[in-house]
């Protein structure tokens, strides 16, 4: 087994990406000399020490970015333009998310969600079980749960 190489310390700005309110940072070494290929390389990273997992994304030109969430930016007091610490290294772990009980006990009780969630990207699910684990009245966690159902059917 190859042993993984040190994390990659650097500093770098947060860009705006066009007039969204999203961002990223460029990554300031060459990705495919270093990973060894010129997709996407899933990462481990931190952004002024707020963990994060992702994936480096070519954008064209042979570079790479980061995206940095609007959460983590708000997490750590960052905005456009700002310098920001990043730590980046290689992600092998697998990426699984952890279902909620209340959801999980749903797809016991239709495999055509269970298999529908389970078709999804790692970034999809997390997207989904987030979404209703952040829901602070049970009314809204049983709407959110119920969309979600809806949104695997169709």
């Amino acid at each position: 087994m190859t042993a993984q190489p040190e994390p990659i310390l650097f500093s770098a700005r947060i860009e705006q990406h066009q007039n969204m309110d999203a961002a990223y940072v460029i990554v300031p070494f060459n990705v495919v000399e270093f990973f060894g290929t010129k997709g996407q390389v899933k990462v481990k990273a931190t952004f002024d020490g707020f963990e994060y997992r992702g994936s480096l994304a070519a954008m064209g030109g042979g570079g790479h970015v980061l995206g940095i969430r609007k959460d983590i930016r708000k997490a750590i007091g960052k905005t456009f333009s700002d310098l920001v610490d990043v730590k980046i290294e290689r992600d092998l772990e697998p990426r699984t998310v952890m279902v909620p009980p209340d959801l999980a006990a749903l797809f016991n009780q239709n495999p055509e969600v269970k298999r529908a969630f389970g078709k999804l990207s790692y970034t999809h699910q997390k997207e989904y079980v987030n979404w209703i684990e952040e829901a602070k009245k049970p009314e809204t966690r049983q709407r959110c749960i119920q969309k979600t159902i809806e949104n695997l059917l169709n």
